[in-house]
């Protein structure tokens, strides 16, 4: 390799690194910015952040290429220019076409690992990014007790408190309402104070009162004795309760329910998808044709045109019956058996009518469903070429 190859490509190879990692990192930040609502307040652990953010880094890939390619090549470039070493390089006889031609098979070589990176890294790293994001989206949120507000995050208690001090996180004038027995407000707790913690398992919620008072009402279970409701008061220093907190703990989904999507299938799946998905359509158009109510001749060649595929079909040639006319037998009955003729074909118009704005919904929303499999496959080719236009446009 020459010298001035080397001179360009280490000219080209620091702004391209430089300009792809800030690149990464101004999309990822827009990523972060973009699910910030479902990522607050949920008590996620920094691995499970840490993993996400992975996965949404390879997702990014596609897009960081072609944009480091273009930005690369123009500062390569614009610093050849401005520094008067593309000049002196032309005006020793060497073509543009030389001083490009390293940077072209840089350029190639990084096409080929967009295209790479997008057919075999991006569908797994997109089915293990969804299945973790529905999972952060359904975690439940982390409990916050708010001042003089009712809370029922946990499942049978009512809380609220006065105050909270927001250094030693204790809580005043707590107000507790048990419904732990499906009743209504028969169990009460006032306490002075008090703290309110969560196991590191996530299971259980101990809160520990103090100088605090139990007020409940006991429903009589003897005979003649149930509208007699004896009224309980307890006094206490200190108490705890542990109640088991459902929901609080991180859990993943199973990644077999998105694996089919689209954006989890490289270009060999996507075909056999986008096959699979064409003949379960075209066999949903020819049950729905069948289920329309017009002529059985019509509805018989229709089932012969759309049972077979594209290479199958054949055009059958219908051939009039001269035999028998329609408007001899019409005007040949009497008026009200027309009218009754009438009304049937109007009644049954009506019914195809709204079947067809049934069918037409379900069958534009499988449609949709398979362009988006095509544009998938279309995208694992494009998103590689940009990296090659991109660096011509800046060069």
């Amino acid at each position: 390799m020459k010298r001035l190859h080397l001179y360009v490509i280490k000219s080209f190879l620091g702004p391209f690194f430089m300009t792809f990692f800030i690149v990464v990192f101004v999309l990822l930040m827009q990523f972060l910015w973009r699910y910030v609502g479902d990522l607050v307040g949920k008590g996620l652990d920094l691995s499970v952040l840490g993993e996400m953010l992975f996965y949404a880094s390879f997702g990014v890939l596609p897009f960081a290429f072609p944009l480091a390619m273009l930005l690369a090549s123009i500062m390569t470039f614009g610093s050849l220019g401005e520094n008067y070493e593309l000049v002196a390089m032309k005006s020793a006889g060497i073509s543009l076409f030389r001083i490009m031609k390293p940077l072209i098979v840089i350029a190639a070589f990084v096409s080929a690992i967009a295209f790479y990176v997008a057919n075999n890294i991006l569908p797994t790293t997109n089915l293990k990014f969804t299945t973790l994001m529905v999972s952060v989206k359904q975690q439940r949120p982390e409990l916050v007790l708010q001042e003089g507000v009712f809370t029922n995050e946990i499942d049978g208690y009512n809380i609220k408190i006065g105050r909270k001090d927001k250094k030693t996180n204790v809580l005043y004038d707590l107000l507790i309402y048990d419904h732990t027995q499906n009743k209504a407000n028969e169990s009460v707790t006032v306490a002075d104070s008090g703290y309110l913690k969560i196991t590191e398992d996530k299971k259980y919620m101990v809160l520990t009162l103090y100088s605090g008072v139990n007020y409940s009402e006991e429903t009589s279970k003897e005979r003649g004795q149930i509208n007699k409701r004896p009224f309980r008061r307890d006094k206490f220093d200190e108490q705890t309760i542990r109640v088991r907190v459902n929901n609080f703990e991180f859990s993943r989904r199973d990644e077999g329910i998105y694996r089919n999507m689209y954006r989890m299938l490289n270009i060999r799946q996507l075909v056999l998808m986008t096959d699979t998905l064409n003949d379960k359509y075209y066999d949903q158009v020819r049950n729905y044709l069948m289920q329309i109510d017009i002529n059985p001749t019509i509805t018989r060649r229709i089932f012969d045109l759309t049972v077979k595929h594209d290479s199958l079909k054949q055009n059958i040639e219908i051939k009039p019956d001269s035999t028998f006319n329609f408007d001899t037998l019409f005007n040949g009955v009497d008026k009200w058996v027309k009218a009754e003729i009438a009304m049937l074909a109007l009644d049954r118009s009506r019914n195809n009518m709204q079947n067809l704005n049934l069918y037409q919904g379900q069958i534009t929303e499988r449609k949709r469903n398979i362009n988006k499999y095509e544009m998938e496959w279309h995208r694992k080719f494009t998103l590689s070429f940009a990296v090659f236009i991109f660096f011509f446009v800046g060069a």
